[in-house]
């Protein structure tokens, strides 16, 4: 039995991520900061690119995020 194709992975760049989110840089790092008082343990975690300092955040990881403040602010009206 054949494997099936895993479907292609597509990761954001923080630039791409802050106009994906229309969030600041800061507020994104603040949400991945469990030190800062803005921090959200459900905000995707950046992966690392590479052996240098580039980061990257899985676009289904940051979708399914997204869908979940969706549902989060209907509940809420």
């Amino acid at each position: 039995m054949a494997e099936r194709p895993q479907p292609a992975l597509t990761i954001l760049r923080r630039r791409d991520l802050e106009a994906r989110l229309k969030l600041s840089r800061s507020t994104i790092y603040d949400k991945i900061n469990p030190d800062s008082p803005r921090y959200d343990a459900a905000f995707p975690k950046p992966i690392r690119l590479g052996n240098g300092s580039a980061i990257g955040w899985v676009e289904s990881e940051v979708e399914s995020w997204l869908r979940g403040r969706i549902e989060a602010s209907r509940k809420q009206g």
